[in-house]
């Protein structure tokens, strides 16, 4: 089965400034992960294109990522990979606009993702520095999100369960904006009933959308293999969404942690196994292909 794997990431520490990394310089992601790393994780499998999410590197001059991003692509020996850039832009930044025109510049730009993920209820789920509020309710926020449009740009939503909901109403106010939604919606994984019903209730709203779809990856961010939950949620998420809108991605080098490349593409060829061919080749690489323009 080919394989487009919709979500990656590399990053070189010695040439770039990656502020999560230094924080946590103990972490086994504290070293650099490039092209020729990822093509050994690949290893046998068939991964006949990619998408690179931004990895948050320094967001002072976000354009520097892509720009080392497209100069790999470029390369003979990277197989065209990444395919497909999600860049990072702040889009409350005064100066959007021409920031959205300069990243145009390159040709594998398709997307922007800035992570959303904030709780007004629990303070540990805050993990990122400079999330201090939900963006979602913010009007300058969203006056740039209205420019990604212009730019025909998708955006990368990753919110936790408790922003779902206001997503769904992001979604209504810009239909014409393709969200992909990051992670399976970000399922705390935590047994918690309450939890499970507030996830749920909010990909149900969302499915409701037809410019949101749905990328089937970081579930071994929070979950473990083993755990029974996490084929539940795949299962739910198909479900409620349909076969065309998701697809498989490895959140690698990320969730590497837990479970190996192969691994992971063997776990989603099993949870996918009640699928006809043409429907897990939807999940494994045409859905991302299309959404992607790739």
């Amino acid at each position: 089965m080919k394989i487009i794997d919709a979500h990656h990431h590399l990053w070189d520490i010695n040439l770039h400034d990656y502020p999560w990394l230094k924080k946590d310089n103990k972490s086994p992601l504290s070293k650099n992960y490039l092209i020729e790393d990822f093509n050994k994780d690949i290893g046998d499998l068939e991964v006949v294109k990619s998408v690179h999410v931004q990895g948050e590197m320094n967001h002072e001059n976000p354009i520097d990522e892509t720009r080392w991003l497209q100069g790999i692509s470029d390369k003979e020996n990277s197989g065209g990979k990444p395919n497909a850039i999600v860049a990072y832009e702040d889009l409350t930044s005064d100066e959007l606009n021409e920031n959205l025109k300069n990243q145009k510049e390159y040709k594998n730009l398709r997307g922007i993702r800035q992570i959303l993920n904030y709780s007004e209820t629990d303070p540990e789920l805050n993990i990122y520095d400079e999330v201090n509020k939900n963006f979602l309710t913010d009007e300058k926020w969203k006056n740039g999100f209205s420019l990604l449009s212009k730019y025909n740009l998708s955006f990368d939503l990753q919110v936790w369960p408790s922003q779902l909901l206001k997503s769904y109403e992001l979604s209504k106010d810009f239909p014409d904006t393709l969200i992909i939604l990051n992670h399976t919606g970000c399922p705390l994984l935590n047994n918690n009933k309450r939890d499970e019903e507030e996830w749920y209730e909010g990909m149900k709203a969302l499915s409701q959308s037809e410019n949101v779809v749905v990328k089937i990856s970081g579930l071994f961010m929070r979950g473990n293999k083993g755990d029974e939950n996490i084929e539940d949620i795949i299962n739910e998420t198909i479900n409620l969404f349909g076969i065309n809108r998701c697809f498989f991605a490895s959140n690698f080098p990320v969730d590497s942690l837990k479970i190996s490349y192969g691994e992971l593409w063997g776990y989603f060829s099993e949870v996918s196994r009640r699928y006809t061919i043409s429907e897990k080749e939807k999940l494994f690489n045409i859905n991302a292909e299309d959404y992607y323009r790739i």
